[in-house]
């Protein structure tokens, strides 16, 4: 039964929906965390082509919601759902026993088609199943267990890795998917609505509309600046830190400190920022993510003052390049907090009435264009100032093999420059678009 009145209980297809994306969750974090690691070390993909495969895999996951959607529409809610699954799970576990690039390349596009569906499936069904009385709290839920779903898979996959092996990790994430599948199967309740079903047709034309809306376009690609600086988390942070710090260091672990900051802060932003003007809003994180990207190149810099060792409070020790990654992953957070939640509200009110659910639907485009050229200048960057450690000359000493590393901090340079220009753009298009809107009312009146 759908609630009336403001409260906290909800049907249980909501519940059910939620425990399957904290399981989808963790399966895809824990996975996509080290996928360029495990496409460089166990498929032997070189360092260009592994992270532009893995941006490409997670750009398409971004994009295809609004298609996977409306196949959705058709069979029905509880079908997709079971199609996702199955899908995910036939993927990580077959990632997890065929190694070879044709079958690897092949079951991450099983993985890709999968999670395509998962996004329209679980949040439409959240719709669904509230109304506009607490919707904004079923959303708050849902928002706390996708968190915690990232935090989670993210967590345990260090011990995976070390206790059975890198390919163990995909075993983990099918084990989550047939967990969500079971669910899916014997606990789900179909909540169709053939009524709102949308053709492909009309998917195609809400893309084409908002491809011909210059200024929503504009700060797509303008935004997308700030999440190709983000998808470094990805892309370049986890080898970066294997290649410094060594083999104990657990990038999975860092990239957790991006949830937990957001957890903790973004209502908070929000609520702080609800005043402002929604492009105002995001020009201080553009501002911020520079900082993040020079913060992180600052690990050499410490390290020579403090050697290999920072001691904290009760008895914490880190590297030096862990304590700035700390630091920079920490203020991308909150650069976050800034931007992702006035970027779909800019997003939606650009769209015409009663066309706002499908609009949003592509709202993730610059994800789609931030993680593909993330992943293609990350795979660039690394091959230049942190190659691989199996494609440096045998037998070379220590002392020459730091020669290979030592300007690899230069890669957070390039991003930092990147989300400099990226706010300078955001800077330009604030002026222009208030002086189109100002000689607009002029001419109205």
């Amino acid at each position: 039964m759908i609630p009336t009145e403001m409260s906290w209980k909800f049907p249980k297809e909501f519940w059910m929906a939620n425990l399957m994306e904290l399981c989808e969750r963790a399966a895809y974090y824990g996975f996509y965390i080290l996928l360029t690691v495990y496409l460089t070390d166990i498929v032997d993909f070189t360092d260009f082509w592994g992270n532009t495969i893995a941006g490409v895999f997670a750009g398409l996951v971004y994009f295809l919601p609004p298609f996977s959607g409306a196949i959705s529409d058709r069979i029905g809610f509880k079908n997709g759902l079971m199609l996702a699954f199955g899908l995910l799970s036939v993927g990580y576990f077959f990632l997890g026993i065929f190694h070879s690039k044709p079958a690897v390349l092949f079951f991450l596009v099983v993985l890709m088609v999968g999670a395509s569906f998962i996004k329209p499936l679980i949040t439409g069904t959240v719709s669904k199943v509230s109304t506009e009385i607490n919707r904004a709290r079923a959303f708050s839920l849902f928002y706390w267990i996708v968190n915690i779903g990232a935090f989670s898979g993210k967590t345990v996959v260090p011990w995976i890795r070390r206790g059975l092996g890198m390919e163990y990790i995909n075993f983990f994430s099918a084990a989550m998917s047939i967990i969500a599948l079971i669910l899916a199967v014997f606990l789900f309740k179909d909540i169709e609505k053939k009524e709102e079903r949308k053709s492909f047709k009309e998917v195609f034309k809400a893309l084409l509309k908002i491809l011909s809306n210059g200024r929503l376009m504009t700060l797509t690609l303008i935004i997308s600046g700030f999440w190709l600086i983000q998808s470094q988390l990805y892309a370049s942070m986890p080898k970066y830190v294997f290649r410094m710090v060594g083999d104990t260091a657990n990038p999975a672990w860092l990239a957790n400190v991006n949830p937990f900051v957001v957890v903790l802060f973004v209502v908070i932003i929000t609520q702080w920022m609800r005043k402002t003007k929604a492009v105002n809003s995001m020009m201080v994180g553009m501002l911020i993510m520079p900082l993040s990207a020079f913060s992180m190149s600052l690990g050499p810099w410490l390290e020579t003052y403090s050697g290999t060792e920072v001691s904290f409070f009760w008895g914490l020790v880190f590297h030096p390049l862990t304590v700035m990654m700390i630091i920079g992953i920490s203020l991308q957070a909150l650069a976050e907090c800034f931007i992702s939640p006035r970027f779909l509200e800019y997003f939606s009110i650009q769209a015409p009435k009663g066309e706002e659910g499908t609009y949003l639907g592509f709202s993730h485009l610059h994800s789609f264009v931030s993680y593909i050229a993330g992943g293609i200048l990350s795979g660039y960057l690394l091959g230049k100032y942190c190659p691989d450690p199996r494609i440096l000359p045998e037998g070379i000493s220590n002392v020459e093999k730091a020669v290979y590393y030592a300007n690899a901090h230069y890669i957070w340079y390039y991003f930092s420059a990147i989300g400099i220009l990226a706010a300078i753009a955001l800077y330009i298009f604030k002026i222009i678009t208030e002086y189109i809107d100002r000689k607009k009312k002029i001419v109205d009146v």
